[in-house]
Formats: structure tokens, C-alpha cells, sequence
């Protein structure tokens, strides 16, 4: 029997995709995973690999879904050949307990580690050169200007927060949140205006 593996990194990511290929190459049954390749803990992959049997086959759409480095994958893999099950990457094809096989599989799984360390090195030195900029935040990148959201916020004065809303398409999460920010500046403002005068 042919049994899936889908994992995403995140829960805003989409398992549509990896579902999709593993119907398409008959897995009868799909275990899904919504983990970063990090963790240790994955509940999902442990079910499925108590599941599986001699003359099974699993089926994942890349290596580095499977494991988190090379180490863990040859672990796994090799484990899983122990038991006489297969093991088909999509994107490869299918992995054989042979030498040759084996040695396929630890140049896979190195060349998909180092890939993920260099995403994980370019995305911290973006991150390191955009602090530099003033206007750097934390987090998201906001949808809308500065100037449409003094707009939306000068709004509330005689609408709604459904209705700024409506007109400006920024959610009534985000204009509370803009707000409450505004307040504390005024505040703060107020406060170093007022120490300034009594001294």
C-alpha cells in the first residue's frame, strides 16, 4: 500500500499542492504536517511510520519533507529499508537499499540541507541590512501607506469601523491597532511636552 507524507514549514502555508501529487501517484492515505523541518516533534510523521509495513511505500514530493537534516533522513530511510518498505521522492524518483541507492540518498539529503542553511543564511542578512534602513519594522510590511491610514483613521471620527472599512479596504483589526499606536504617541508626546515646561 501506497501511504503520503505532506508537510508545510507553517500553519499559513498550503498542503493543496503536495495533497494533490500524492493522490496523483495513488496514496490511499495522506498524513499531514503543519511543522518548520526544525522541530523534533512531529506527531504525524511518527503515526504514519508506526503504520507502516514490509511492502509498503512511502511517498513524500521532496526529500526535505521528510527530514530535517541529512542525519535524521538517512536515519529514517534507512530504518524504513530494514523493514523492507519503499520509499518514492517524487521529484527523484524511487530511493533502493542498494549502495549505490544509499549513497544517492546522502548527496540528496546533503545537497537539500545545505539549500535550506543558505535560505535560512540570505534571509538573515535581508533582515540584517533592512534594520539599517529608518523605517524598518518588525514583522509584516504593511499593506497600505502611512497617509491612507490617517485617512482612514480622521474617518472614524463620523463613520464606523465597518464603514472606514468598506471605503478604504483596511481592516477594522488593523485601524484599532493604528489607533491605540497614535494614542500612546500623542501620549508620549504630551508627556516630554510637559516635562520640558516644568523645567
Amino acid at each position: 500500500m501506497k501511504y503520503g507524507y505532506a508537510r508545510v514549514s507553517t500553519i499559513a502555508q498550503d498542503l493543496t499542492l503536495q495533497k494533490g501529487e500524492l493522490k496523483k501517484e495513488g496514496c490511499k492515505t495522506t498524513f499531514e504536517e503543519k511543522f518548520t523541518g526544525t522541530k523534533t516533534d512531529r506527531p504525524q510523521l511518527k503515526k504514519l511510520l508506526g503504520e507502516l509495513k514490509k511492502g509498503d511505500t512511502l511517498v513524500v514530493t521532496k526529500l526535505d519533507r521528510l527530514a530535517r537534516n541529512t542525519k535524521e533522513g538517512i536515519e529514517i530511510i534507512e530504518s524504513l529499508f530494514e523493514k523492507g518498505i519503499k520509499v518514492h521522492v517524487l521529484n527523484v524518483g524511487l530511493l533502493e537499499n542498494t549502495t549505490m541507492g544509499r549513497f544517492f540518498l546522502q548527496t540528496l539529503l546533503a545537497v537539500a540541507e545545505m539549500e535550506r542553511n543558505l535560505i535560512v543564511e540570505r534571509t538573515q542578512e535581508g533582515k540584517a541590512l533592512a534594520k539599517q534602513s529608518d523605517d524598518f519594522r518588525e514583522g509584516r510590511p504593511r499593506k497600505h501607506s502611512k497617509q491612507q491610514v490617517q485617512h482612514a483613521l480622521k474617518l472614524l471620527e463620523t463613520h464606523t469601523y465597518k464603514e472606514v472599512e468598506a471605503m478604504t479596504g483596511i481592516t477594522k483589526r488593523t485601524l484599532i491597532r493604528r489607533k491605540n499606536e497614535q494614542e500612546q504617541e500623542q501620549e508620549q508626546m504630551n508627556y516630554e511636552i510637559d516635562d520640558v515646561i516644568r523645567k
